[in-house]
This record gives structure tokens, sequence and C-alpha cells, in this order.
């Protein structure tokens, strides 16, 4: 059986500006920084030839330090930032479940969730099957056709989680969210997750909590400056990162 994830000597980098992207366009003027707006002063390496596999249903942890790369990794794994340089191949249809990533707050629940359905693959045909249990999941019924600008951010999380988990995915990627709302729909997205993990479905799961990585996935991957520090067996990989966390003067500490 193919992997569901290949990547082969993989990297990303981004461009520098040389006005802070923060600055007006008043403020460059004052400053006289106007005519040196959008233009590069170099590249930040995001990812740095990064090889791995992962076998089908495998549930792998991936951590390092806030910069390391593990975001960056996840939207290349959705397709949402094509690499530098480098291959990947993905077998199976991918969701990304992230804070980072937004809807459109002046379309209504219902229309976000057509236009990620449709971002994701799914047919209008398979759209007018699984938006129900997305709504009914995210238990929105009352609020759908509202503006999603109206949202309180737990509607809006419990929307964004529904929809991850709710088009049938065979790779599900988890951006430091592992449970959304309050207590009891906690308690539920959890369960959805489990049952993830009970079909076989591939999970990557980028998180800070070390105890889920342990005690969670079958595998760890250590990032750290955009490079592979260690891939392998959970509690080697926790302890690697915490020891180079520890010894590192440069590294914020885990959490």
């Amino acid at each position: 059986m193919s992997d569901a994830i290949v990547l082969e000597y993989v990297s990303k980098r981004f461009k520098r500006s040389a006005v802070s992207g923060r600055t007006t366009l008043k403020e460059a003027v004052l400053k006289g920084q106007i005519f040196r707006m959008g233009r590069s002063i170099g590249y930040l390496e995001a990812l740095k030839d990064i090889s791995f596999s992962i076998p089908p249903g495998t549930i792998l942890g991936l951590i390092g330090s806030n910069g390391a790369g593990k975001s960056t990794l996840l939207r290349i794994l959705a397709d949402i930032y094509r690499p530098t340089s480098g291959k990947i191949k993905i077998n199976g249809r991918v969701s990304l479940l992230s804070l980072g990533l937004g809807f459109h707050p002046e379309f209504s629940g219902r229309e976000n969730i057509t236009i990620n359905g449709l971002a994701l693959g799914l047919s209008h045909k398979q759209l007018a099957k699984v938006s129900a249990d997305i709504i009914r999941f995210a238990e929105l019924e009352d609020f759908i056709d509202a503006p999603m600008r109206t949202y309180s951010s737990g509607m809006y999380l419990r929307l964004a989680f529904s929809v991850a988990v709710n088009v049938n995915p065979d790779i599900l990627l988890i951006d430091e969210v592992l449970a959304v709302g309050d207590a009891r729909f906690t308690e539920k997205s959890r369960a959805r997750i489990e049952e993830f993990k009970k079909s076989g479905t591939t999970i990557v799961l980028a998180t800070h909590d070390l105890n889920t990585v342990e005690n969670w996935c079958q595998q760890a991957l250590f990032l750290n400056k955009g490079k592979i520090c260690g891939l392998g067996e959970p509690k080697e990989i926790v302890a690697k990162y915490k020891q180079m966390t520890l010894t590192d003067t440069n590294q914020p500490p885990y959490n």
C-alpha cells in the first residue's frame, strides 16, 4: 500500500519585505519609505530539505518551538502553499483544521460551507449530502444563514471544526486545535477525532501539548528552525525536544 504522504527534499522560503507589512501607505510617505514598500531584502527559510513519509492510518505528532515551520509544513501538505523546491505526493483527500484559516465574514455560514467544500474537492452533490451534518454537528441551525461577521468566536470555531471533520478526509491536518468550544463541545470534538483514529484516517497534529503527542500519537516529528531534528517513537522525540529546548538559549521554552 502506498504511503499517505511522501515529501522529498522539500524547502519553502518567503521574501522579506524592506518595510514592515503593518506600515500603512500614509506612514510610508511620512517616513520616506514609500519607494521601499514591497521591496525584497532577502528570504526567510521556513523549511529546509524536509524528507519523510507517513504510512496510511498513522497519527503523527508535529512538535517544535514557535517559528519552527510546523504551520508552514501543514499548509504545504494542504496545498495552500507551494514548496520552493522538492517533491510532495499526497494520496487521498486532505482537510486542514487551523485557527489561522478563516471564512469570509460577509458570507453566511452556509455559503462558507459551500466555498470550503468545493475547495476541498467535493462535488455539489457530495456537498448536499454533508452540509446538513456539518450544520448539525456545529449546532448552528438557527444562525447558519447569518453573515459570519455576526458569529461569536466559539460559533466560528465550531463551524471550522465541523467542516474539517465532516468532509470525510483521508488525511486530517490539525494545527494547534484538538478541541473547540465549551466543555461539552470539547468532549464532542475529541470523540470525533477518536472516531478518525479508529477508522484508520491519517492524522498530522501540530501541537505544543507534549503529553498528547506521547499518549496519542504513533510517531513524532521534531522540527527546529525549518529542519527535521528527529522522527520516530513519540517519547524519544519529545525527550529530545525538551533537552534541546533546555540547552538552547535561543529557543523559547516548550509548553
